[in-house]
């Protein structure tokens, strides 16, 4: 497990993370999205022991992950931001990360190769930026991590590469109880493969929990009447709201039973409740008041 207690992270006098927390649960994966400039790669850089925050702790397994050895041999890290040996190519890679890693799978590294379809011998500097992904993910697998943390990991990899690599995390989550913290922009692939999501914002936790959860408390609705009462969202978390002619067209957060007992006593002649993706939630929650929900409606 990865527990992320009360961190603090100032850079020449800017917050970076404030009274922060996180928690991934063993043997799943944790989606961790956010805007740009939220402070995701700072609190990666935390998760794999790179910082030391100013305060608070990052527990792995309940031991302090900073400056700790033991707990780093079992973790594999992807950063969006990637780094090689300038000379090296594949073949001498994988030697240099044999010597790191005492679980290194050399079997499962020649499989991969192949599944790839990477040079051992042309230098890492010389591959495009989809293929030093490709690369690094072959040699963090290979190192057969308990603990995977992955920075924007698939972008710039095509569709066909980007299934690949989610396969291949999903079997060793399943297979192995793999823990994987996984940041990335791409909403739609995370909601497919993430048992719980965590919503930052501005170095803050706005919200963390399991997914089908969060999507069970945020719904889409269309709503109309013959005669409206004064108020029919009284006692609703309306998150936004607009017209289309007699249709009204709402986001809100409640549980489902609050939102359908609330608009059912006022008499609706129109009421559906349509479900949200996790793109969707991402923008309401962090200020969809000002973006269009027309096109997500109809």
């Amino acid at each position: 497990m990865i527990k992320v207690n009360y961190i603090n992270k100032s850079f020449d006098g800017f917050k970076a993370l404030s009274d922060l927390n996180l928690n991934v649960k063993k043997g799943s994966i944790y989606g961790l999205v956010g805007t740009n400039g939220a402070g995701k790669t700072t609190l990666i850089k935390h998760v794999t022991g790179v910082f030391k925050p100013d305060d608070g702790e990052i527990l792995i397994d309940g031991e302090n992950i900073y400056e700790n050895i033991p707990i780093k041999e079992r973790m594999g890290y992807i950063p969006d931001d990637l780094y090689f040996f300038s000379t090296y190519n594949l073949k001498e890679s994988a030697k240099f990360y044999r010597t790191l890693y005492p679980s290194w799978n050399h079997e499962r590294y020649g499989h991969m190769i192949k599944k790839f379809e990477l040079s051992e011998k042309r230098k890492l500097s010389k591959f495009s930026k989809g293929m030093q992904k490709q690369a690094a993910f072959i040699l963090t697998m290979s190192s057969m991590p308990d603990y995977l943390i992955l920075d924007e990991p698939i972008d710039g990899l095509d569709p066909i590469i980007r299934k690949l690599v989610w396969k291949y995390i999903v079997e060793d989550v399943a297979e192995r109880e793999m823990t994987v913290l996984v940041s990335s922009h791409n909403l739609r692939e995370l909601e497919g493969i993430c048992d719980s999501i965590g919503i930052l914002s501005k170095g803050k936790m706005m919200i963390e929990r399991d997914l089908d959860e969060l999507k069970s408390d945020i719904h889409k609705i269309q709503v109309a009447f013959r005669t409206p009462a004064e108020n029919p969202y009284a006692g609703l978390n309306v998150l936004h709201k607009e017209s289309r002619g007699t249709v009204d067209l709402l986001i809100v957060r409640n549980r489902k039973d609050v939102v359908e007992k609330t608009i059912r006593d006022s008499n609706p002649v129109i009421f559906d409740i349509l479900p949200l993706s996790l793109e969707e939630i991402f923008i309401y929650e962090l200020g969809g008041e000002d973006n269009e929900i027309e096109s997500i409606i109809f």
